[in-house]
């Protein structure tokens, strides 16, 4: 009973923190970059008609927070304090989806799903308490 009870991986387990960090870091490059791409003010045009107080300084600021903190993942550096504001964004981006628009919890042909938003804030939250782990500019700086 214990191989179905005992973790796959004896190694540390702040290695089991990683891939969460990686797969938010190139998620979060590529979704602040495509806004960057379509261009910054008809994200916050966007956010400005969702009743969102100052867009014109939230939309920069948002796509800013996803690439440099998406950066900072992908690299591992101050990735505790990083992961706060990018949970507190996903956050926001969750409250957009469920509650101002409507969308469906999983996607369909017709929405997307806020299901990954809320996936990200837990993985956010992880990385949080458990840190970039061992293969991280935080751990050859000390942290």
């Amino acid at each position: 009973m214990d191989v179905l009870t005992e973790p796959l991986c004896a190694c540390e387990p702040g290695w089991a923190m990683l891939p969460l960090r990686l797969a938010l870091g190139v998620i979060l490059v590529h979704a602040g970059y495509g806004k960057f791409r379509r261009g910054v003010g008809g994200f916050s045009s966007w956010l400005g008609e969702l009743g969102y107080p100052i867009p014109r300084l939230l939309g920069p600021l948002v796509v800013a927070l996803e690439v440099i903190g998406g950066l900072a993942l992908l690299a591992g550096l101050f990735t505790s304090w990083v992961a706060i504001p990018l949970a507190v964004s996903m956050g926001v981006a969750t409250y957009t989806n469920a509650v101002k628009l409507h969308l469906p919890f999983a996607g369909n042909e017709d929405a997307q799903g806020y299901e990954l938003d809320i996936l990200m804030v837990a993985a956010l939250v992880a990385l949080m308490i458990g840190g970039a782990g061992p293969l991280s500019l935080d751990a050859v700086l000390g942290g």
